[in-house]
């Protein structure tokens, strides 16, 4: 378990440094020149004394700084629930597995609780820590302690309960991302609009360029945010669906191929 989450942060670290190097990379090559271009042609074209119409092309609207850290983060949370949606996919897989072989009409008594458990021991290192290794051995392991029934479904319930809750907290980092991109967000509208003010008097001599620039940065960069927020939520409501009927599924496997089997001593 150790090894596993410490392989995630290492994921989570890398992703992290790459989304950063990604994004900063497509900004500084592409995405500013092109947004620089298109603005001084539009400025050249006001000075001039042309009518022009602003055009709200994808370059100047995802121009400006915060636009760039909601997309680092954006693909930051995106890599992390797609590393989550993976080991989901490999334990959904471990449900479809034959993990303990009991023929139908057997009865499993306690001292019967060790020879089953060896099946799942001998799973290998990466899989031991899954759901459903855990809860069934567990059960086995109670099972042979208590020679309880009821004692055995507790166990159960408790490892599925406990998987829940482990999993629910390993995605507060998304959620804190998903609440952070909107916040960045509104801190462009701030700055945007403290700008837009700053230049109120060029506004009244009748120069309104820098106004309506300072004005594009506060609504675009609030646009933005919200938007990448709306796909973040999203993409965490699939993850978390999935990761519930993992634990479902892990329940039921463990009441429809164990539970019904057991019978205690008299």
């Amino acid at each position: 378990m150790k090894n596993s989450l410490s392989s995630e942060f290492m994921f989570q670290l890398f992703a992290l440094l790459t989304a950063i190097i990604l994004v900063h990379a497509m900004y500084v090559a592409v995405i500013r020149p092109s947004a620089d271009d298109q603005l001084a042609t539009e400025m050249a074209a006001q000075l001039a004394g042309e009518e022009v119409v602003p055009k709200r092309s994808l370059a100047v609207v995802i121009r400006d700084f915060e636009q760039e850290a909601c997309f680092i983060l954006l693909i930051w949370a995106l890599s992390i629930m797609g590393y989550k949606g993976r080991m989901n996919m490999k334990e959904q897989k471990l449900l479809e597995e034959e993990l303990l072989s009991i023929p139908e009409g057997t009865s499993v008594l306690p001292e019967d609780a060790r020879q089953y458990s060896r099946s799942i021991e001998a799973l290998p290192d990466d899989k031991q820590g899954f759901l459903l290794p855990r809860t069934l051995l567990s059960a086995l392991q109670r099972f042979a302690t208590t020679e309880s029934i009821p004692a055995v479904s507790d166990a159960i319930r408790e490892q599925c309960d406990i998987e829940s809750d482990r999993l629910d907290s390993e995605l507060s980092m998304v959620r804190y991302i998903a609440w952070a991109i909107p916040s960045i967000g509104f801190i462009g509208t701030v700055r945007g609009i403290g700008d837009a003010l700053g230049q109120a008097y060029k506004a009244v001599e009748g120069d309104i360029s820098g106004v309506t620039v300072s004005l594009g940065v506060a609504f675009n960069s609030t646009f933005v945010a919200l938007v990448l927020s709306i796909i973040i939520m999203f993409c965490l409501h699939q993850l978390q669906l999935a990761q519930e009927r993992l634990v479902l599924n892990g329940q039921r496997y463990a009441d429809s191929r164990l539970l019904r089997f057991l019978v205690a001593n008299d």
